[in-house]
């Protein structure tokens, strides 16, 4: 079986740089990034702090999404959706995802993940099951503003991302718990 690729079918676009003072690309989540709604001890659901630059001219907005391909599912795991930040905007700091969105800029809008709320959820892998891979995306578009409603799934914000993805930079983490 082959890696789940969540955008190997997608049309391919220019890349830029995403960072994380919280996780580096490939590492491990701190325990703060895993779930304590979903009871994993020492869990905290704490949204990573998030840094990009080298966004293409003509970047008029931001999307940054949280995805977990590798979750027991066969449509894998929204963790955080948060779009419409403002194209003036390169960071969000660390926590910026609680369900108040206390630390997300003026205008962004954050959409409720798998677990059907707005927020960051922190990685929740069943115990056992493995390593799993926590794509970090930021998308700059094309648009300032996505219209789509506010109670939108995560799929259906992807399939209207679509078509107004400039570039994309990525940044992978990884979580797993022992069995």
């Amino acid at each position: 079986m082959t890696a789940n690729d969540p955008f190997a079918r997608l049309p391919e676009v220019a890349s830029f740089t995403v960072t994380s003072s919280t996780v580096a690309d490939g590492a491990r989540w701190p325990s703060a990034q895993y779930s304590a709604i979903f009871g994993i001890p020492d869990g905290q659901d704490i949204s990573p702090q998030l840094s990009w630059s080298g966004a293409p001219a003509g970047t008029l907005s931001y999307v940054v999404t949280v995805y977990d391909p590798d979750a027991p599912t066969e449509s894998g795991f929204w963790h955080w959706v948060v779009a419409d930040i403002p194209a003036d905007i390169t960071e969000l700091p660390e926590g910026a995802g609680d369900e108040a969105g206390r630390g997300l800029p003026a205008g962004a809008r954050q959409f409720r993940n798998d677990a059907g709320i707005a927020c960051f959820i922190g990685a929740a892998p069943p115990a056992g099951h493995g390593e799993h891979r926590y794509f970090v995306t930021v998308s700059a578009l094309d648009v300032d503003h996505l219209d789509i409603p506010d109670d939108a799934s995560p799929a259906y914000l992807g399939f209207n991302l679509a078509d107004h993805v400039l570039a994309r930079a990525i940044l992978v983490a990884v979580g797993s718990i022992p069995a």
